[in-house]
């Protein structure tokens, strides 16, 4: 009893250092995990406010960057290639790049200024590019409704994509007809890129759908279970008759 009792006793003293070798190790990755977030947080805004002139950018592009590799992995774990979630991601690299330069150099809103000028001359040369724009864009986005609602079922649906169409249009068209400037427009352009790419990947799965059959064979043992068959029916072939099986 008295072996009992003193490895009982060593026992419970090895189980409280474990506890507390796991404590400190527990706190060790806490803090590692946070300084990493800090980085990523604090590099994020620094960044942000060194070239586009704002922390805000940082936040809203942390966020959607961080949305984005959510998507690309929750993706990537149902079966979908890395090809098409690479060209998901140049193709947004293209957008950013070239709405980056369109709203740097206020691209649109010197072709609204233009249309303006002919087309409304009563109204105020200060507002006309926004009215431009946002009637043209209304206008593609009611066609792009339109074609959304035609494939649609379902009478609110139908109405909600030809709302929404000539809403987003409108939206964009007021947005682009802005001088934004250089800085605003860069900071733009990543945040449309960003959304590209989540886009592009949401469409991507949406069409194709998930291969449930090629998902369920990456869990499910298929060789071992037709090989250990084969093997057990090659013993039974070699037991004797009458042996049982």
């Amino acid at each position: 009893m008295a072996h009992i009792d003193l490895a009982k006793a060593e026992a419970s003293a090895i189980k409280g250092e474990i506890a507390r070798v796991a404590a400190f190790v527990g706190i060790a990755i806490f803090v590692v995990l946070l300084a990493l977030i800090l980085a990523f947080v604090g590099t994020s805004l620094f960044v942000a406010e060194w070239l586009l002139g704002s922390i805000g950018w940082g936040v809203l592009h942390g966020v959607l960057l961080l949305v984005s590799i959510a998507v690309a992995c929750g993706l990537a774990a149902v079966g979908v290639s890395g090809a098409r979630i690479g060209w998901a991601f140049l193709v947004a690299v293209g957008v950013v790049v070239g709405v980056s330069l369109l709203l740097s150099l206020a691209l649109p809103n010197r072709f609204y200024t233009s249309i303006g000028a002919s087309v409304l001359p009563g109204v105020e040369p200060g507002v006309r590019p926004l009215v431009v724009g946002a009637a043209i864009w209304a206008v593609i986005g009611l066609v792009g409704g339109l074609i959304g609602a035609l494939r649609a079922s379902g009478a609110g649906v139908r109405i909600g994509a030809l709302i929404g169409g000539v809403v987003l249009g409108a939206l964009i068209g007021a947005t682009t007809a802005i001088d934004t400037g250089p800085q605003v427009g860069i900071g733009i352009g990543i945040a449309v890129g960003y959304l590209t790419w989540i886009g592009l990947m949401g469409a991507d799965i949406a069409r194709t759908g998930v291969d449930t059959d090629a998902l369920k064979a990456r869990f499910y043992p298929k060789q071992t279970i037709e090989t250990s068959k084969e093997t057990l029916a090659w013993l039974q072939s070699k037991m004797p008759p009458g042996s049982g099986s």
